[in-house]
């Protein structure tokens, strides 16, 4: 198979862009890790074996790991658990696990990639028949379990990411207007009644960190003491101005030199950018996602199958919606919630993890539709 491939096809920009992020993210963790070379090493380390994970995943069909779909669920599943059982808990929540060798992992990093080849192949296969309701049933069933035991690390902010994820390929798959609707008629009056018990800590699923964030969100100024890191966040973006202050300055106001910010390397690297790169850092780093973006949404619409398609759309999904999120906390426009950025923020599991997902892409990619043009093939 893979000399048939048509490596004219292999998208070198995808890659491109990837690696320009990763080199500016290795910059910022340096910086905010003043300097200390260990931490850059094992990101270095991450995005070598990323990388080489990437490429091996791009040269392999995709279709086989569409074959493997069971298989890769109930991986995700038994990883999962793991982690409730043996994992680590680390700041209140029990996230990681460490395996002989290869270290401390986070499970449900690797579980959004699976998820996403998993209901490819699950939607792919039922598209004809996707609007009954046992099918839509058992989809909500299957995406349901692996949300269960992610909410209970607790890990709410991952939980969403898959939400988004799952909805937007369902969306693609040919999810009828009238299951849209009849959600949204549900929904709306749910949020509204959740938010409206949540004032009287009446939501029993819920941290009572996880409500404060969520209220410091609706009402600033009643829990402005909640809202402390992100405030910091915003300072150091303005404070950065059109330039920035420059990599590794260790001026006493700097967000890594103050104590202003607890993840500064991770949920908050957005900051560090903001305040050591300027506008300008900041504009180049949204604009090199919206590029890896676009050159997924590329291939899924050159995508040879819906299967394919559904990859490309649901790794589109995962990287858009967990950098506009990373984002919109550390500018206030989202409650905190603890997701990284992806290709840039610290940690080899969200590294490995996302390049796993760009090589089953770029595999798509390789393999694309043919068309005929006067009766030539394109």
């Amino acid at each position: 198979m893979l000399f048939e491939y048509n490596f004219r096809s292999y998208n070198i920009r995808l890659v491109l862009y990837v690696l320009v992020l990763n080199i500016i993210g290795i910059l910022v963790i340096r910086s905010a890790a003043n300097q200390e070379m260990a931490l850059v090493g094992k990101q270095v380390m991450g995005i070598v074996i990323g990388f080489a994970v990437a490429i091996g995943l791009s040269l392999l069909d995709y279709h086989r790991l569409l074959s493997l779909s069971a298989v890769i669920y109930g991986g995700c599943i038994v990883g999962l658990a793991a982690v409730l059982v043996f994992g680590n808990r680390v700041g209140g929540a029990t996230r990681w696990i460490v395996l002989p060798v290869i270290g401390q992992l986070q499970p449900s990093e690797f579980v959004k990639i699976g998820l996403v080849v998993f209901f490819a192949e699950y939607l792919g296969k039922r598209q004809a028949v996707l609007n009954r309701f046992r099918i839509l049933a058992m989809a909500a069933a299957l995406i349901l379990l692996p949300l269960i035991l992610i909410f209970r690390e607790p890990d709410l902010s991952t939980s969403l990411v898959i939400v988004v994820m799952f909805s937007c390929m369902l969306f693609v798959a040919g999810l009828s207007y009238r299951w849209i609707l009849g959600a949204a008629a549900v929904l709306i009056p749910s949020g509204a009644l959740f938010v409206y018990l949540l004032q009287y800590n009446m939501v029993p699923f819920l941290k009572e960190y996880q409500v404060r964030r969520i209220l410091a969100f609706i009402n600033r100024a009643k829990y402005a003491e909640a809202n402390l890191q992100q405030d910091n966040s915003i300072m150091a973006i303005g404070s950065g101005l059109l330039h920035g202050k420059g990599l590794n300055n260790n001026t006493l106001a700097s967000v890594k030199n103050g104590n202003f910010l607890s993840e500064e390397k991770t949920d908050f690297i957005f900051a560090v950018i903001g305040e050591e790169l300027g506008f300008i850092g900041c504009v180049v780093v949204v604009l090199l996602i919206a590029l890896v973006v676009y050159e997924c949404l590329y291939m899924a619409s050159k995508a040879r199958d819906l299967s394919g398609k559904l990859i490309c759309i649901g790794i589109a999904a995962l990287i858009a919606f967990q950098s506009f999120s990373n984002i919109a906390v550390a500018t206030g426009l989202f409650p905190n919630t603890g997701l990284t950025l992806p290709f840039v923020s610290y940690g080899v599991s969200s590294l490995v993890s996302i390049y796993a997902g760009v090589g089953v892409v770029l595999n798509v990619g390789l393999q694309r539709k043919t068309t005929t043009r006067g009766g030539v093939l394109l």
